[in-house]
Order: structure tokens, then sequence, then C-alpha cells
């Protein structure tokens, strides 16, 4: 037997679980090489408020992860554990079923994700399996769980996830998608009808499901994460560890509530902040990036926020989350020193970020609807009557009757300037770096646009117009956006900490840099964020 669990240890090239992890898929699965980074970053905030102990070493610490998928984690930590309990527990079969029956625990997400957990940590999708490495259970799932759960349809809703149920009610036959932690009002029951009623977990970690269909428009999700994380926070672990996506950032789509809970919860002891998701999921595709928080049940304070830049060196500072007037969390280090400084030449006071009404940019943005028509609607290829309006739309241009716009007429007659809701496209991905929005133009007495385009304005006289388009090619203004901005879409508020500034000049980063005092260093951030924007978009 022996020499089985001996197999266990041995070296994995290539390891299939980073081929797995490579594999593009509906399921984010976590490469072994960043699950153990975590599992480092763990380490060091155990062995800090520990007097340096060594959390491998620990015989009584037990781990779960409430979504595994692969079993990376689970793989990880009994690959630890056995390494570093060898002293208390010499004989190694002794080690392993100890380890494998009171320390390590999963939940599947779902049946084949299960079996896979079971097959990287028992050798065998069998817990009691005669090729299982563990010889203390008596389950075939041993310590990874998994039954199927159905979701709690309200008015065509999940009330637990807000699943659709046109998307997922489904059969038997296939999965729900129904993820057993979050479908529960009583976690903490939960987890004792799982593992027993005196489970307590010391850690949680894991990568948990990122989104679910909730058949709006294209391809259209919402996100779910969320739900994971404050379930695990209910069960009350030491510590909790999570990857997830970035955009909780700044909110929006279910995300608010989530994202006041979290900035405003001082036992985020760090956050490992990736601007590029593929430098953690290689050939994964995930507009905002993604971040990685350790959470420490027992320990208050600032919070160390580190910045993964195109494989520079890291920008690590401790700070916190949320600081004063803004309800979002600015991402960059070096952003939040730039944006600091704009607002106190602007305002003349260090304690808020927030502008004064009268100096905010944004009063100048329209709504997601400046003229209150669709992204698909289309005008008439040619003027029907002399006082039609040329209308900017999704392909091009047309024409539609004055009389037709009830929406934004304090536009219509006045010069503007029209930019796409959407950025410019990077696919899914996050290049840096980029244009922040997409190019901007200016628009003529007589014009309007579909919701293809956000308009900016109204200004008395063209040279205004210009005079702000200016302002809106310039790359420190387009830094300032991306700070609010945590995708794409470039709705009215991303726009939040952009200041106004006098129309009787054009604009240039160098004016921009002297009247804020921005310095070298801080310019060459600024140009390895914010890409030119040239007139013709590329």
């Amino acid at each position: 037997m022996n020499e089985q669990v001996g197999f266990t240890l041995r070296g994995r090239n290539p390891d299939v679980l980073t081929c797995i992890a490579n594999l593009s898929n509906d399921e984010v699965f976590t490469p072994p090489d960043f699950a153990n980074r975590m599992l480092d970053t763990l380490a060091e905030g155990w062995a800090a408020q520990h007097d340096g102990a060594n959390l491998w070493a620990d015989s009584t610490v037990r781990f779960l992860d409430p979504f595994t998928k692969s079993g990376i984690f689970l793989r990880e930590i009994a690959t630890r554990l056995i390494a570093g309990l060898a002293v208390e527990i010499p004989d190694l079969q002794t080690r392993v079923d100890h380890i494998l029956t009171e320390q390590v625990f999963g939940i599947g997400i779902t049946t084949l994700t299960s079996l896979l957990a079971r097959r990287s940590l028992y050798c065998s999708k069998y817990a009691d399996g005669e090729h299982s490495v563990a010889r203390g259970f008596t389950t075939e799932g041993g310590n990874v769980w998994f039954g199927r759960t159905e979701h709690s349809w309200q008015n065509g809703r999940c009330t637990y996830c807000n699943a659709s149920q046109n998307a997922l009610d489904r059969g038997e036959g296939l999965e729900t998608h129904a993820y057993a932690f979050i479908h529960t009002n009583d976690i903490k029951a939960r987890i004792g009808e799982l593992f027993g009623a005196d489970m307590q977990f010391d850690v949680i970690i894991g990568n948990p499901p990122y989104q679910l269909a909730d058949d709006g428009f294209g391809m259209s999700a919402a996100p779910i994460y969320q739900h994971f994380v404050t379930q695990a926070k209910a069960l009350e672990p030491r510590y909790l560890s999570m990857v997830i996506p970035a955009r909780w950032f700044a909110g929006g789509k279910g995300l608010d509530e989530f994202r006041e809970s979290m900035l405003t919860d001082d036992r985020l002891r760090s956050i490992n902040d990736y601007l590029s998701a593929s430098d953690v999921f290689p050939g994964v595709g995930l507009k905002g990036g993604i971040c990685v928080f350790l959470w420490d049940r027992d320990n208050r304070g600032p919070c160390s926020v580190t910045t993964h830049f195109n494989g520079e060196q890291p920008s690590t500072a401790s700070r916190e989350l949320l600081e004063g007037g803004v309800d979002v969390f600015i991402r960059f280090n070096q952003g939040l020193s730039i944006l600091k400084k704009i607002v106190e030449v602007e305002t003349g006071q260090t304690q808020s970020l927030m502008l004064p009404d009268n100096l905010r940019f944004d009063r100048l943005v329209s709504s997601r609807k400046p003229f209150g028509l669709e992204t698909t609607f289309k005008g008439k290829p040619a003027k029907a009557a002399d006082d039609d309006l040329l209308i900017y739309q999704n392909g091009g241009t047309g024409y539609v009757a004055r009389n037709s716009i009830t929406t934004g007429k304090q536009y219509v007659d006045k010069w503007k300037i029209f930019t796409g809701r959407a950025a410019p496209g990077t696919g899914n991905r996050d290049t840096y770096p980029h244009r922040i929005i997409s190019t901007p133009f200016l628009g003529e007495p007589d014009s309007i646009s579909s919701e293809t385009y956000l308009c900016i304005g109204p200004f008395d006289t063209k040279a205004e117009a210009e005079s702000a388009l200016s302002y809106l090619s310039c790359r420190l203004t387009r830094l300032l956006i991306l700070l609010h901005k945590p995708s794409q879409d470039t709705t009215r508020k991303v726009y939040t900490f952009v200041p106004t500034q006098q129309w009787a000049q054009r604009w240039t980063d160098a004016e921009l840099y002297q009247k804020y005092g921005i310095t070298d260093n801080e310019i060459a951030f600024i140009e390895k964020v914010v890409r030119p924007l040239e007139a013709d978009g590329e």
C-alpha cells in the first residue's frame, strides 16, 4: 500500500491538471502553479498570526474547497500536509489516512468535477475503492461530497442564485448548475448535514463558479461568485481565500451590495489584482481581470494591495479599501496617488476624492439612451423632410423626423460629442496599453444618436466642443475614466473622477501634467496603461 501512496508524491510531468486548466471551457480551472501561489500566501498569513508556525505541520487544521472542480487545491494541500506532518506522524499510510479523512474536504459542483476531484485527491474516483490511497473511508465520495441540487424557482428565477428557469430547468438528465453551497439559507446547518454537526473549517479556499446565463440579450450572464464569498464568510473560518473576477471593484449588475460589504470589511488582509486574467488562466478571456483575496477573521486593519501588470514588477501598497467620498475600489496604486493630486488641485482638500458637482465632467454625459432610441434602431436612408435629424447609429448613419424625438432635446440643436457606450474591442480580454473609450467624435447641430453612443454636452460653439474633444483624447483623462471602469461598458458613472475644464483651448497631456504636477514616474505609468487615441480609432 505504501507503494500506492508513494505514487501520489512523484513528480508530475506533464501535470494533467495543468493540461485541463489550459482547456477552453465554461468552467475556469485553476492552474496548479497558481493554486500553489495562493497556498503560499495563505501559509504566510498563517505564520504571521501564529508566531511563525508552519500551517502544513498542524494536524488539527481543517480545509474546505466548497466548489472543487479539478481538485487541484485539495491535492496540493494534501501534498503539503504529507510533507509537513512527517515528524508528527512518521508512518506514511497513517499520515495519509489522517490527512484525507480528518483535514481535507471538498464539495463538487457537478458530477464530472466531483469525480475528477476525487481522482486527483484519492487517485481513484471511489474513495473506498481498491485503488484509493486512503484506507479510512466507507463511502465512495469520501470527503468530496456531491449531490444533485435543484433550483428554487419563483417567477422564472431561482430565489438563491437568480438563475433563469428558462435556461436551466432542463430535466434530470442534465446538470442543474444549482450549486449546493449557495442554495441554502443556513449554510452552517447545511455543512453539518454534509460533514457532521460539529464540523468547523479553519481554512476555506478555492475558485468558485463565476456566472450563470441570465437569459438576457445575446450571451448575457449574471455573476454568482459573490454568493459563494458571502456563504463562506458566514461559516466563520479563520482564513478565506478565493480567486474571483475583479469586476466587483466597481459594482454593477447585482454586485453593489457585495462591493460595499467587501470594501467595508477590514478583515480583508490582502488583494492580489491581476489586470489581465490570462496572466492567471492561460487562454481564458475575462474582461476586467481577476483578483485573489485573503480574509483573516481575527486580524483587522489596512489591506495590502498588489497590482500585477504586464509581467512587470508588481506594485504593492498598504491602504484602506474605501477612500473618502467614493464607493468603488480604485485598483491602481499609482492611479490612486494621481487621482488624489488632481482632487487636491481642483478642490484644495484631501479628505474626499469626490469632486463637487460643478467640477464633475460626468454631469456633461448623457444617460445610456440619450435620445430614447435602442441600439437596434435604424433611421431612414435619406431625408424625407428638410428638418429631419441625422442619426449616428450602429453601422452608420440615417435620418429621423425631428418631431419623433422627445428625449434629449437639449442636445439636438447644439454641438456635442458622441462616444461609443462599449469600449473598443480587445475581445473578452484586457490588453495594455489600450484606449479605454471608443474614439469620440463631434456631433453637429441637428444630429442625434441611438443607444450605441453616449452624448456629451451640450456646447454652444464648435470651438467649445472641439476643446472638450481634445480633453477626452488625453491619456490622463482616460486614465481617470479607467479608475472607475470595471468592464468594457462606458456609462456615465465611469466619468465620475474626471474634472471638468475651461473649454477655451485645445488640451494636451503636457498641459494637464503641468497643471496637476504629474511626475515623470507617474507619466510613465500612464503611458504604460493608456494608449494614444488616434483619429482613425486604431
